[in-house]
């Protein structure tokens, strides 16, 4: 592989890692509660 062939690469797989701990980090962050259970509903255990 040439230079520019890895470097490419390089750049690449930091776009979608980033991307992916970007989206991790957003999601922790910004959680919801949890739903509450309808009337006569009983949680699964």
């Amino acid at each position: 592989m040439s230079a520019s062939a890895i470097v490419m690469m390089v750049v690449a797989m930091l776009i979608v890692w980033g991307g992916l701990i970007a989206a991790i980090l957003r999601l922790r962050g910004h959680s919801e509660p949890p739903e509450e259970l309808p009337p006569g509903a009983h949680r699964a255990e």
